[in-house]
C-alpha cells in the first residue's frame, strides 16, 4: 500500500492554541491554524438573534444571485439553507449560502463550487436538482430545487415512520444512489438530514457537498475533497471511510444507506453489537439478511451495487415448488367398486327364482319327452 508522503512531513505547533498541525494542511487554509479556524468558526456560530439562535448572514427580503430570500430552513457545515424565490420565474427555491468566514478560504470555496458542478450533471427525480451557483458580495451560493416536505429525521424524531414506509423510501435512496455512482458521484455523508420527502411522498437526496468525485479518464472530472480526508457523519461512515479515507468508493454510501435503513426500522443506530431488526421490532426476518448484509465491515461482502438492494427489497418472494398431486389411496376407489359388486350380486339373486323355475321347465320337459319315446 501507498503510504501519503504528507504523513512524514513534520508538524508544526500552533503559538496560540499549541496544538500540532500538517503543514499541508494549513496551507489549504490560507496558512493558518486550522484548530483556531475552527473555533472561531464555532465561536460565530454562537452569535444569536437574542434568542437562542445562530444569526444567519442574511434575513428575509435580502437579495443573492438574483433571488429574494425568504426565511432561513437550516444551519450547515458550511453555511445556511434558506427558503427563498426567484422573481422572474416566480418560482420557490432553495438557496445554500456558505459561510463568510469560510468564503475566504480557497480550499472551502473550490469545494463549495465542485459540489454545484457534481450537483449539475445529476439530472434524476430522486436528487435535488441545482439551477444555478456563483459569488456575491463575499458570499458563495448555491441554488437547488426546494423541496416542500420535511428531512427523514425529523421524520424518525416525530416516530411516524412504520416499516412499510421504510420499504418504500429505501428503493428511492438506491435508484438516486445506483444513478449518482454511475456518473462518478460519491455522496459520503448520506444520513437522515440529507434525506428530503416531500408531501407526495417523493424522496430526494441533497447535500452532495462532501461528495468524491471519482476521477474518470474519459471525462478528467476531479475528486472534490482529498483523499487524506475524512468526510462525513460519524455514526453513518462506513469503517474505510474512518480508517483508510483513501480506499473509500461508492460501497461507502451502501454502508450508510444501511445504518439509515436499521434506524428507520428500528428507531435506533447500529452500534456496537446490535440486534437484528426483527429481534428489535415486529418485521419480516428476511429483511435481517438484506440489512447485515449492507452493514458488512468489508466492502467486498456487501451488495456491490444500490440497485442489488433494491433488488432484495423489492423482488417477489420465490415462488414455492408445485405440489405433486398424491396418488389416490386404493380406498378412494372402493365404495365405487363395491357399488358394482353389490349391483352385480343383487341382480344375480333377483334373477336366480326366473333361473331356477327355467332349469325346473327344461327338466320337466325332458321328462315328458322321454315319456312319449318310451311309450
Amino acid at each position: 500500500m501507498n503510504q501519503d508522503p504528507r504523513n512524514d512531513q513534520p508538524e508544526t505547533t500552533c503559538p496560540d492554541c499549541g496544538k500540532t498541525y500538517q503543514p499541508d494542511l494549513a496551507s489549504g487554509l490560507g496558512g493558518g491554524c486550522p484548530h483556531c479556524l475552527a473555533r472561531m468558526l464555532a465561536q460565530e456560530t454562537e452569535k444569536d438573534d437574542g434568542e437562542g439562535n445562530p444569526s444567519p448572514p442574511l434575513a428575509a427580503g435580502d437579495t443573492l444571485g438574483g433571488v429574494e430570500i425568504l426565511a432561513p430552513l437550516a444551519r450547515g457545515g458550511m453555511g445556511v439553507v434558506y427558503k427563498a424565490r426567484q422573481p422572474e420565474l416566480n418560482r420557490v427555491v432553495a438557496i445554500k449560502v456558505i459561510d463568510a468566514k469560510l468564503a475566504g478560504v480557497p480550499e472551502f470555496t473550490q469545494r463549495f463550487e465542485r459540489e454545484a458542478r457534481a450537483l449539475a450533471v445529476l439530472n434524476h427525480p430522486n436528487v435535488v436538482q441545482v439551477f444555478d451557483y456563483g459569488h456575491e458580495d463575499g458570499l458563495c451560493y448555491l441554488v437547488m430545487e426546494w423541496v416542500d416536505g420535511t428531512s427523514l429525521r425529523e421524520i424518525l424524531a416525530a416516530g411516524h415512520l412504520s416499516a412499510d414506509d421504510a420499504l418504500r423510501y429505501v428503493p428511492q435512496i438506491c435508484d438516486a444512489l445506483e444513478y449518482a455512482h454511475a456518473q462518478g458521484v460519491v455522496h459520503r455523508d448520506i444520513k437522515p438530514e440529507n434525506i428530503l420527502i416531500d408531501r407526495e411522498g417523493q424522496l430526494k437526496i441533497a447535500d452532495f457537498g462532501i461528495a468524491r468525485m471519482r476521477s474518470d479518464e474519459q471525462t478528467g472530472q476531479e475528486f472534490v475533497t482529498e483523499a487524506s480526508q475524512v468526510m462525513g457523519s460519524p455514526h453513518y461512515m462506513a469503517p474505510e471511510q474512518q480508517q483508510h479515507t483513501d480506499r473509500v468508493d461508492h460501497r461507502a454510501d451502501l454502508y450508510s444507506l444501511g445504518v439509515v435503513f436499521y434506524e428507520m426500522l428500528t428507531g435506533e443506530l447500529p452500534l456496537g453489537r446490535f440486534p437484528t431488526p426483527s429481534q428489535r421490532v415486529k418485521v419480516d426476518v428476511t429483511l435481517d439478511e438484506v440489512v447485515l448484509k449492507t452493514l458488512e465491515h468489508d466492502p467486498n461482502r456487501r451488495y456491490q451495487r444500490a440497485s442489488e438492494i433494491k433488488q432484495a427489497l423489492t423482488a417477489p418472494v420465490a415462488a414455492a415448488p408445485a405440489a405433486v398431486p398424491a396418488t389416490p389411496a386404493p380406498a378412494a376407489n372402493r365404495p365405487h367398486i363395491t357399488g358394482f359388486a353389490w349391483w352385480s350380486l343383487a341382480c344375480a339373486v333377483a334373477s336366480l327364482p326366473v333361473l331356477w323355475e327355467m332349469t325346473r321347465a327344461w327338466f320337466i320337459d325332458a321328462e315328458e319327452l322321454g315319456r312319449s319315446f318310451f311309450t
